[in-house]
């Protein structure tokens, strides 16, 4: 058990044991009463009659209200989920098993209202309010962040699950047309002359974020300087005839109306697409982004539905062995020691893995590069230009 359930587990606890100690009470002064009651036919008034049966009465009422208290805890809870895109696939497959151990252990129905979309979408429509999650998935902690300003979740979200916060990771992968006509092999070809980009916007996009802060830190932390990271990137997005709202979009784009030389997705949204008969090369770069996907409860949304102890134990249920095979069986790159121990040999090393940290960390890279006027803001009028 988690040190975040300890204290919901107490109160409940404490709150059962004091139900049934009024109930066993009640019961009691009930039979005392209607012994009573009997004993007052004899011989005594129908005044003090009529109120001892009144009483009688009232004990009842209050045995049948505690009693239908205690079948109220098992009433069927819902769990509004709200997620980015490509993350459907898994849930699709988690959220049955937790159902089912749920039901199992506590004798409860959970029902879901999933949503999928852009990440960045998402997360303005849960602090809009026209998505009252009780969890958040997304792609980035920038989102959850975003969340939490808007003071809907409460500070120091990340130490309250195991892996601060992160429970699905991937890297950036580019995919070529059949044969490689345009020999794409580094982020730098990307800047070629003639090699249109399929690849998706940063306001709404989680992936397109990574996308972004991947073609910088291929320059920046490979040796070059930040002018000509600048440059590059400039002349990435001069290749990007068309910025997507999310992944899956940008793969319908690519691989369903056969737009595009290249596109740039999770590495794990690349193998499900060639596993769904969409199959073409791709290269990993070997010089990557953690692409880290974090979970939260919804602070102020559960203490508003009553859900928060249910979604906790979902969000605890997503780190564990069970859940995190299936994340691997989609190709994410798991989180649960266990399970990346399994599935190492599925997936290709890298031999530079940066992070957000490497960049200076959200707050930063929020400011720096996707803020109004800022870095990309600057390139996406000079690639128009």
């Amino acid at each position: 058990m988690s040190k975040s359930q300890q204290p919901t587990q107490l109160s409940k606890f404490l709150s059962e044991g004091i139900q049934a100690y009024a109930m066993r009470t009640l019961r009691t002064m009930q039979l005392s009463y209607q012994h009573a009651i009997k004993t007052w036919l004899n011989g005594h008034s129908i005044q003090n009659f009529v109120s001892l049966f009144l009483i009688s009465i009232f004990l009842s009422i209050a045995v049948a209200s505690c009693s239908g208290s205690s079948s109220a805890s098992k009433n069927d809870v819902k769990l509004k989920l709200v997620s980015f895109s490509v993350t459907k696939a898994a849930h699709d497959q988690i959220i049955p098993k937790f159902i089912a151990k749920w039901k199992q252990e506590h004798n409860q129905n959970v029902t879901f209202e999933p949503s999928y979309g852009g990440s960045g979408a998402q997360a303005a429509a849960v602090i809009a309010g026209s998505q009252e999650a009780d969890i958040v998935h997304l792609a980035l902690p920038l989102d959850i962040s975003k969340i939490q300003q808007a003071s809907l979740i409460k500070s120091g979200w990340e130490t309250k699950a195991p892996r601060n916060g992160i429970v699905s990771r991937s890297v950036a992968a580019i995919v070529t047309r059949e044969g490689n006509p345009k020999d794409i092999k580094t982020w730098a070809d990307l800047a070629k002359d003639g090699v249109k980009v399929i690849a998706a916007n940063p306001k709404t996009s989680g992936i397109a974020i990574w996308e972004f802060l991947a073609f910088w830190g291929s320059v920046t932390l490979n040796g070059g300087d930040e002018a000509t990271a600048l440059d590059y990137v400039t002349k990435v997005y001069k290749n990007t005839p068309i910025l997507t709202k999310d992944a899956r979009e940008a793969s319908d784009l690519f691989f369903q109306k056969n737009q595009g030389d290249v596109l740039i997705n999770y590495e794990n949204e690349v193998i499900l697409a060639g596993k769904s008969g969409n199959k073409l090369p791709y290269i990993v770069p070997q010089v990557n982004i953690s692409i880290d996907n974090p979970v939260a409860v919804v602070d102020k949304n559960v203490e508003k539905h009553g859900t928060r102890e249910v979604a906790q134990a979902f969000v605890d249920f997503l780190y564990s062995t069970e859940a995190q095979r299936e994340f691997a069986k989609l190709q994410y790159r798991p989180v649960n020691p266990t399970v990346t121990q399994e599935v190492a040999s599925q997936h290709p090393p890298i031999k530079t893995l940066f992070t957000s940290q490497d960049l200076g960390g959200w707050d930063i890279i929020q400011k720096k590069f996707f803020g109004n006027g800022a870095i990309f803001d600057k390139v996406q009028a000079a690639s128009k230009a």
